[in-house]
């Protein structure tokens, strides 16, 4: 589904990025893993079109996309969450989702737009299937950090992607939330069928949750394949000495 080849960006001089390579299989949970400042964030970001590749090629189900804008990658069909909340602070859960239902539709949050009712039901649908239909009418600066991270895969998920990446979606997360989220990629894995892409810290949960893992080290992809390889490959183990072990567990 996603083929990124060669992939290059420089800051300043300085390689972020130095030669990515990354296959997301359809269907499957790919994980990128990579020490701090290994470069994950900013592969996401060219990914999506957030920032502009200097070279290489990205290629969403064999159609190039390098450097298109992130509003034109999301009508192909891929959305994502970030590290930092992305929600809409100043408007309620369900109007948080509907925003995505919306632009999904390519309609505007026009309260007098006839079309805009009909799709109450779609947005009630995604509520539901997160768990956040009681909590519709809060705003969601009202909700529990854990409950914001869900709030932003489900606006992600109302324009109905092929492809979702999660950049760190445990990151400040007690064990509680954490095993919720992991269970909320499982059930769209699994039960929804969805092509999943994350980048995470956690090994036990990227050991949980990936079918293929890619592992990038100084902006260069050092490795990719199943979890096992990963876990026993020599020049991984090597990346991580000194920073985290737990990819050896």
């Amino acid at each position: 589904m996603l083929q990124v080849e060669k992939l290059r960006k420089a800051f300043d001089g300085f390689q972020a990025i130095a030669d990515a390579n990354l296959s997301v299989p359809k269907g499957e949970v790919v994980a990128v893993i990579g020490p701090n400042g290994a470069g994950k964030s900013t592969l996401f970001n060219l990914i999506t079109g957030h920032l502009q590749a200097d070279s290489g090629h990205i290629r969403f189900q064999r159609e190039e996309i390098t450097n298109l804008a992130p509003y034109k990658i999301c009508h192909k069909g891929m959305a994502r969450s970030f590290q930092l909340i992305n929600i809409f602070s100043s408007l309620t859960v369900f109007e948080n989702v509907q925003t995505s239902v919306l632009a999904k539709h390519r309609l505007d949050r026009n309260y007098f737009t006839p079309s805009r009712k009909l799709l109450i039901p779609e947005t009630l649908e995604v509520l539901e299937s997160f768990g956040l239909l009681d909590f519709k009418d809060r705003s969601c600066s009202a909700l529990s950090y854990g409950d914001q991270k869900v709030l932003e895969i489900a606006i992600a998920l109302g324009s109905k992607p092929e492809l979702l990446l999660l950049d760190e979606p445990t990151a400040g997360m007690s064990s509680e939330e954490t095993r919720k989220i992991v269970n909320l990629i499982k059930h769209l894995s699994q039960e929804k069928g969805l092509t999943i892409l994350i980048t995470e810290h956690d090994m036990e949960l990227v050991f949980d949750v990936a079918q293929k893992i890619m592992v990038l080290h100084q902006g260069k992809t050092i490795a990719q394949g199943l979890p096992e390889d990963i876990r026993n490959n020599k020049s991984v183990q090597n990346a991580y000495l000194g920073e985290q072990n737990d990819v050896r567990r």
